[in-house]
């Protein structure tokens, strides 16, 4: 199987033995997997069986789709020794083989695939023989029949029916797999977050549905950790979502080692000083998935965003709007799902304390400006929701000790208002209000112009731009549906106004 992204592509391996002793490779490899030449013949060597004295070519179809990657391994070693009739024909035919050989015939767990066995699935092959360490992932896909295998051998006595030799665990498939670069602290609740009304209703509307979001405070006030607990709030992954989130870190290799399924929205965090490939992913010859990929159905945090190089926030703008990244190399075209909820956080100034009473702001007002600049205003205007994080006063944590709202229940408010837009966006391409392109909020759910008028008020002032409306009317819906209201009133444009302005309080 070759992946292209998130696409598979069933890759038939041809054999032709016949000539003076040599070994040729054709159909597009990469340097691994010209390299696996020397690991099958060493494997095939080294778990007894007989290798060709003659001229072996291994053609890898299409010829002109490249190929990257060892889990290629075992389909060539299989196909040789069945081209040599040591293993029967029948028993290869119509089966997926994934896996890279060591040496001395181990088998040694690959990446991607669950998104492999997926294309496998859709291709019409019905089994697949996969790394023992990659069984749990492999078998998600309903329909395939999997055997997971230790080594070579057992590969072998498998396809002719024979006992399955006994292998020992292989301790780098012990040891492998990774922790990911998406964790979910699964014990952040939002009542640990002191005061923070406006702040905690801003990130519950965002949750709801599916709205960007800008916090801006003073070091210590709160923003990291009403960020940090935003993916409590939002609701399991269907299982459709769940294959096509697992499917990306499958190809990343950030699979949580015992978790082959990821049920939870991911929550990704990159650092400040990351490039533009790490966020949006890419690759010399075929692009690999970063962080906004990775965030798919869930949520991507750039903290102290004014930080990040300004090309970094900019290239997030295409996926914000089609909610996918095209990544064109002059190989192949990856396209990787990017539907993530966007939420920066900033400080007001270099120092942090501009605008506030208790520390006093050692920054000049040309350092203010170009500060709050650095975010530019295509980037603005695609957020949906921003608010101000004041630190929270004595009163507000005297208030906070007698018992504040658990995560649990806003997320069944929001659990709530996402069924409500499910229920009216049943039979359409979208789930959510934060997806709802412009064309379909002004025909299929116009409102009343009395309603929509202080929108278009505030485009006629300057002060909003026409996609600055839809991004109004959606987060308008939003309210109404947490409100349980059919359609939202005036005073829910007005309000997604003061939230868009960061006027709120």
């Amino acid at each position: 199987m070759a992946l292209i992204g998130v696409r598979g592509t069933v890759v038939d391996i041809e054999v032709h033995i016949g000539g003076m002793p040599g070994f040729s490779l054709i159909g597009l490899p990469d340097a691994s997997l010209y390299e696996s030449r020397d690991r099958v013949r060493a494997a095939v060597l080294s778990s007894r069986e007989s290798w060709p004295l003659q001229r072996i070519t291994v053609s890898l179809s299409p010829a002109a789709l490249p190929k990257r990657g060892s889990h290629f391994d075992l389909g060539v070693a299989v196909a040789i020794l069945a081209a040599a009739d040591e293993v029967p024909l029948d028993a290869v035919d119509g089966v997926l083989f994934l896996g890279e050989l060591a040496l001395d015939g181990r088998l040694r767990p690959v990446l991607g695939v669950l998104p492999a066995v997926l294309a496998a699935e859709r291709a019409g092959l019905g089994r697949a023989v996969v790394p023992e360490a990659n069984v749990a992932e492999a078998r998600l896909i309903p329909g395939v029949r999997v055997f997971g295998a230790r080594s070579l051998r057992q590969v072998l006595a498998f396809l002719r029916g024979t006992e399955i030799p006994p292998e020992a665990p292989d301790e780098l498939e012990e040891a492998s797999g990774s922790s990911g670069t998406t964790p979910v602290d699964d014990t952040a609740d939002l009542a640990d977050v002191a005061g923070q009304k406006e702040p905690k209703r801003a990130v519950e509307i965002a949750a709801a549905g599916h709205h960007h979001l800008l916090l801006t405070g003073s070091p210590g006030s709160g923003k990291t950790m009403l960020a940090r607990r935003l993916p409590s709030l939002l609701p399991d992954l269907s299982l459709d979502e769940s294959l096509e989130v697992t499917s990306i870190h499958s190809i990343a290799g950030v699979l949580p080692p015992g978790r082959p399924l990821i049920v939870r929205p991911p929550f990704a965090d990159p650092h400040h000083t990351s490039s533009v490939v790490s966020i949006v992913g890419g690759g010399s010859r075929v692009p690999r998935p970063g962080a906004a990929s990775l965030a798919h159905r869930g949520v991507l945090f750039l903290d102290e965003a004014p930080e990040f190089p300004p090309r970094v926030l900019d290239s997030l703008r295409q996926p914000l709007e089609s909610g996918s990244l095209t990544l064109a190399r002059a190989e192949a075209t990856s396209v990787f799902p990017a539907r993530f909820l966007l939420v920066l956080a900033q400080n007001p100034c270099p120092c942090g304390n501009f605008g506030s009473t208790v520390h006093a702001c050692t920054c000049r007002p040309d350092a203010v400006r170009r500060y709050g600049q650095r975010l530019s205003g295509p980037v603005r205007d695609r957020v949906d929701i921003q608010m101000k994080v004041d630190a929270p006063t004595m009163a507000e944590l005297d208030a906070a000790a007698d018992g504040v709202e658990p995560s649990k229940a806003v997320a069944d408010r929001v659990a709530e208002a996402r069924a409500r837009q499910e229920r009216r966006l049943r039979g359409t391409p979208w789930r959510c209000n934060g997806e709802l392109p412009g064309p379909y909020l002004r025909r299929e759910l116009k409102l009343p112009a009395d309603v929509t008028a202080p929108a278009f008020a505030d485009v006629r002032a300057g002060r909003l731009t026409l996609r600055g409306v839809d991004r109004v009317l959606r987060v308008a819906w939003t309210i109404a549906d947490l409100a349980g209201r059919d359609r939202p009133t005036v005073a829910d444009v007005k309000k997604a106004l003061e939230l868009r302005r960061g006027e709120a309080a």
